[in-house]
């Protein structure tokens, strides 16, 4: 049997250990960006990303005034004469904002964080712990990130040609409503969903308990899966816009 020459197996441990060094090394860069490449696809591709406001010095909370000012700065930093705000939702956590079309089709929510959200209220792995920023208005999580055949990036990956984007859907905005109420029967007993909004991918519902507003869901347009919102807390008030 032919040895093999000391200097040809020390040639080949340096290049193993070049080659686990260089892994190492683009496994942290792709950990460490991440967050940074996420935030600048959510800037070019959907909803405008993070929309940085002066923040209140004071401990005093923020109020719906307030929130309606940075739900329209926000809208005004979007440039589009198309969209237009349907209407702000206060909740324990959050503001709620709706941006629609003149077609009349939702395009986008987005929330205003009043107090960083409770451990375990956002559900499915979409928390961002400490690092949310409390008065920034900010993309909402959940199915306005992942169904959004329009306005979201990753939306568009997933469900639909990011070129042609559609209202078209197989689920009807009455059977969004049935497939609704059916999880509201089996997991929240005595609520009652409210009409949908059609959105692009998806219909996002809300729900009463005893007459008043208590929460929402949303309904996939293609494959009929819910989503429950889990991170607003309770209902507190709401205004509409014409």
């Amino acid at each position: 049997m032919n040895k093999i020459p000391p200097l040809a197996l020390l040639l080949v441990a340096l290049g193993l250990g070049s080659l686990i060094v260089g892994l190492v090394y683009t496994a942290y860069n792709v950990s460490s960006n991440t967050s940074w490449t996420l935030q600048r696809q959510t800037q070019q591709g959907m909803m405008g990303g993070l929309y940085q406001q002066p923040q209140n010095q004071s401990s005093s909370p923020i109020l719906l005034d307030q929130a309606k000012t940075i739900a329209q700065q926000y809208l005004s930093s979007t440039q589009n004469p198309n969209l237009a705000i349907k209407e702000i939702m206060e909740f324990q956590y959050n503001f709620y904002i709706i941006y629609y079309e003149d077609t009349g089709i939702g395009a986008f929510e987005m929330l205003i964080w009043k107090q960083i959200p409770p451990s375990g209220t956002m559900g499915g792995g979409m928390g961002m712990g400490n690092r949310m920023i409390v008065g920034v208005i900010t993309p909402e999580p959940g199915p306005n990130m992942m169904w959004n055949t329009k306005y979201s990036n990753m939306g568009q990956g997933m469900n639909g040609n990011p070129n042609k984007p559609t209202t078209t859907m197989t689920i009807t905005k009455d059977k969004a409503l049935q497939t609704a109420q059916t999880y509201l029967d089996t997991n929240l007993n005595g609520a009652k969903i409210e009409d949908a909004m059609q959105f692009y991918g998806y219909y996002t519902i809300d729900y009463m308990v005893s007459g008043k507003i208590a929460g929402m869901l949303s309904v996939n347009g293609n494959t009929g899966q819910v989503w429950y919102h889990s991170w607003h807390g309770a209902f507190v008030q709401e205004i509409e816009f014409n």
